[in-house]
């Protein structure tokens, strides 16, 4: 037997979750689909990380459905210190004559006084968003896993590995870089490594962080202390990969001595709490984000760098075009899937994602490096943009996703 839905959402990660409760609070029969079964996503040990959420995606999260219980689980980042330097320390008790630093303050008119974001591990937002589905009516068929995709002039029917089949007007790849749809619907990607890895661990200090977030640029890569509920931090250490795997391999003792040094003395003492994690690190971009009947969002359009925190946003922010152009294409009495309606999510998204990859590329090729005429110009960068106000407040808004044509979700309204 053949199942139909509006919308089959292959992909149920973060990003594909809050894809399949966007599209169904739009009013669509929504199937999510995945070979992870959705418990063991929540384990402690599947995903290391934190994410930084700009204060639009969590009104999203909230219209969603997952913000009540994100709540208590979020820290408010109030505030952002960015510094270079060449030596171990995080030069956070006592900042350089170079650096940057942004404040929640600034832009609290613009903001209704949201912080600058919320930094809240991935294992909780799994969870958050795993409840929400559960009580939104979407179908969820995990483990299973997408096996082929047929597209005819008016639906797409998908085959599973385990037999089964379901119609649907769209599919939806959310799969990650690695996508399924994307490569089955024949979409080329581009990019390249950076050759590193960031090295992830969650970290206890003795004294309370005050919603700082750090990010000291060292020439092996930026090293990331981003706050957490209870006196906790997510660390962020990246570094040239044969390095780091040497970090990810050291023992509890050896990684802990490196990481005190690296890490300073500002927060007091410092302890590993849980296991250490390791991500490759590089940039990928589909050549298209659609083909007939599918649309590719999150990190199965675009992956990049995580040095501006954004990689989640870019991806919620694709969860909230495309419910929008789907919802209004619907009223409208228009073919969902048709490629003229699939294309305007697409012309939306496109050269916000293009605009900010490259800039990643660029900072990241601009930091992770010791040459010094680079290291003055980046180090007099920082402080013009530091003593800047307006150039301050931009780049806080941006972060915070608020600049441009906001979808409705962004701006915390229904679809």
């Amino acid at each position: 037997m053949t199942e139909r839905f509006d919308i089959v959402v292959a992909g149920a990660g973060m990003t594909g979750a809050s894809a399949a409760l966007a599209l169904a609070a739009a009013g669509f029969r929504v199937a999510l689909v995945d070979p992870q079964p959705f418990e063991r996503q929540l384990a402690p040990t599947f995903d290391g990380r934190a994410s930084a959420i700009a204060y639009s995606s969590f009104r999203m999260l909230r219209t969603l459905g997952a913000g009540e219980v994100l709540e208590p689980q979020a820290c408010r980042i109030e505030q952002i210190l960015v510094t270079d330097g060449r030596a171990p320390g995080a030069a956070a008790g006592s900042p350089p004559p170079f650096h940057l630093r942004f404040a929640a303050e600034e832009i609290a008119g613009r903001s209704g006084g949201e912080p600058l974001g919320y930094m809240v591990e991935n294992r909780r937002i799994r969870a958050a968003l795993a409840e929400a589905v559960a009580a939104s009516g979407v179908a969820v068929l995990t483990p299973a896993r997408v096996e082929a995709v047929e597209v005819g002039p008016a639906s797409a029917r998908v085959r599973l590995a385990d037999g089964r089949a379901l119609e649907a007007v769209l599919v939806v790849g959310a799969e990650g870089r690695g996508s399924t749809v994307r490569n089955l619907a024949g979409i080329g990607v581009t990019g390249w490594s950076y050759r590193q890895s960031g090295v992830v661990a969650t970290v206890q200090h003795a004294r309370p962080h005050g919603g700082v977030a750090y990010e000291h640029f060292l020439p092996g890569g930026p090293f990331a202390i981003l706050p957490l509920t209870e006196n906790r931090a997510s660390l962020v250490w990246t570094e040239p990969q044969r390095r780091a795997e040497a970090l990810a391999a050291a023992s509890p003792e050896a990684f802990e001595a490196h990481l005190r040094r690296r890490f300073g003395d500002f927060l007091g003492e410092v302890g590993v709490e849980g296991p250490r994690f390791t991500y490759p690190l590089g940039l990928l971009l589909a050549e298209q984000w659609t083909a007939p009947r599918v649309a590719l969002l999150g990190d199965a359009a675009h992956a990049i760098h995580p040095i501006a925190g954004q990689g989640l946003n870019l991806g919620l922010k694709d969860v909230a075009a495309l419910a929008e152009t789907l919802a209004d294409a619907g009223r409208r009495g228009e073919d969902i899937g048709a490629e003229a309606v699939v294309e305007r999510y697409a012309a939306w998204r496109r050269f916000d994602t293009v605009a900010l990859a490259g800039a990643t590329d660029v900072f990241t090729r601009l930091f992770s490096n010791d040459f010094p005429p680079l290291r003055l110009a980046r180090g007099l960068g920082l402080a013009a943009v530091n003593r800047i106000g307006p150039a301050r407040r931009f780049f806080m808004s941006e972060a915070g996703g608020a600049v441009g044509d906001l979808p409705r979700l962004l701006r915390g309204e229904p679809v």
